[in-house]
């Protein structure tokens, strides 16, 4: 029955018109899918990963710093919807702070950069066929932006999800559109040699990529990183943080004990019964923040020596095929990660950089810190911490998780959180102007929502 799917799944693609690539790259998942690969990495298979040299200890050149700022290019992956967030458009579109969202930043970034250190520095973002005509309408009308011929955007991949039960394309009629899926952002490789943007960054004599998610503003350009990467002389570097007690579901690096190259393991490739070796910060310290430089040409070699198939390891997730109901078929997304390329390269590096180059929000707990007092924007649109520690936020998700909901609720504005340490908030309440949390502050309500007055001071 495994043949007879593949080759449903490849005339289906094939109709929908999916690169060619992309096809020889589902190929080849599918064929691990079929032999029973669940991308699982034992903990007995790696080493952990515990001496990495920090970027406050490098010190490139400043000028050899600026002329490898001239020749990079800005990558944002822009594909996620927010719908954990109850979200139906680019999570990036989501308003952040003073109004601005987390695209108007990252352009405030990018200018202020192209004019700081002259270089042209062009924004390239990878947006799905679920985000891209929202994001394309907002870019329309910065006319700015495009450095040369280069384009605004390149378009991610899609493929079938794939039954269970036979590995057959699941049909969806109530739905169609729900039949397909994205290959996770690891399709970025293909993704580019397929649509002609890598050649053409080479031809306007670009070499160095910095690769980030849009929901993360500390990723901002930065001279000091490219004139290290570039001065490494390494293919391909990844950004790593400093484990804390709060980082215990991030990827991080490790050895493969088979031949020594670094590999990033994920939550989903851990074995339930290894967990506790994959959340112990002491044992595996640093984890992986999703901020990737690439040397574009070596990037090429590699891409076209292995027509365009990277065999990044295959992450399986399993789901129904409307996630909204628990009784649709059962199916598998394939997916792969981008930091994974990393055992790819011989010669990749990883970097330790400071905690401000990480600053994700994947729920309203991340965003209510970002839009509080704990941070401000800078003119070029970076983010500044005003204090030492970032205190803990957990919001009761029957209330808070959708971003409609979360609205309603911070309406005035977020409470001051600078002389917080954590804010626990159990029930349904709603918060008025100029509310202060100072210290540890527990609320714990019912179902009946309750406010809390303007100018409260909480705890303290």
């Amino acid at each position: 029955m495994s043949a007879e799917g593949l080759r449903s799944a490849i005339d289906k693609m094939t109709e929908a018109g999916v690169d060619p690539v992309e096809i020889e790259v589902f190929r080849h998942y599918y064929s691990e899918l079929e032999s029973g690969a669940t991308g699982l990495i034992a903990e007995d298979s790696i080493s952990p990963l515990t001496e990495v040299d920090r970027l406050a200890d490098q010190h490139p050149d400043p000028e050899q710093s600026r002329e490898a700022l001239a020749q990079t290019v800005m990558i944002k992956l822009n594909g996620g919807l927010g719908t954990s967030m109850g979200m139906d458009r680019a999570k990036s579109l989501l308003p952040v702070r003073d109004g601005k969202t987390f695209l108007d930043l990252i352009l405030q970034q990018v200018r202020s950069a192209r004019e700081t250190h002259g270089a042209r520095l062009p924004l390239l973002l990878m947006d799905s066929f679920r985000t891209r005509a929202d994001t394309l309408a907002v870019l329309a009308d910065q006319a700015d932006l495009p450095v040369g011929d280069l384009p605004p955007d390149f378009l991610q991949n899609f493929e079938p999800k794939l039954r269970t039960d036979d590995l057959t394309p699941v049909s969806w009629p109530a739905d169609e559109s729900l039949e397909w899926c994205p290959p996770g952002h690891g399709d970025i490789y293909p993704a580019l040699l397929g649509s002609g943007i890598l050649d053409r960054l080479l031809e306007q004599g670009f070499r160095y990529a910095s690769v980030s998610n849009s929901d993360n503003l500390g990723a901002a350009p930065d001279p000091v990183l490219a004139g290290w990467f570039a001065a490494s002389g390494a293919p391909y570097a990844a950004e790593l943080c400093r484990r804390t007690v709060n980082d215990r579901k991030g990827g991080h690096l490790a050895v493969r004990r088979s031949d020594g190259r670094l590999i990033l393991r994920d939550t989903a490739q851990t074995a339930d019964d290894e967990m506790h070796f994959f959340t112990d910060e002491h044992r595996h310290p640093f984890f992986h923040t999703n901020n990737l430089w690439w040397d574009l040409q070596r990037l090429r070699e590699v891409l076209v020596e292995r027509r365009g198939v990277l065999g990044l390891p295959l992450i399986r997730n399993t789901k129904t095929v409307d996630p909204a109901d628990s009784d649709s078929p059962e199916v598998f997304q394939v997916e792969t990660a981008m930091g994974a390329a990393i055992e790819v390269f011989e010669g990749a590096t990883a970097i330790v950089v400071d905690r401000s180059r990480f600053l994700p929000v994947k729920t309203t707990n991340e965003l209510l810190l970002l839009r509080s007092d704990c941070y401000r924007v800078r003119t070029d649109g970076t983010l500044e911490a005003t204090t030492d520690s970032t205190p803990a936020v957990s919001l009761d998700s029957a209330y808070y998780k959708k971003i409609g909901d979360f609205d309603a609720r911070f309406a005035d504005g977020a409470p001051s959180l600078r002389e917080a340490t954590s804010l626990q908030v159990q029930g349904d309440f709603s918060f008025g102007a100029d509310v202060v949390v100072r210290g540890k502050v527990e609320l714990d309500g019912g179902a009946e929502q309750q406010r809390i007055e303007p100018g409260t001071v909480l705890g303290g």
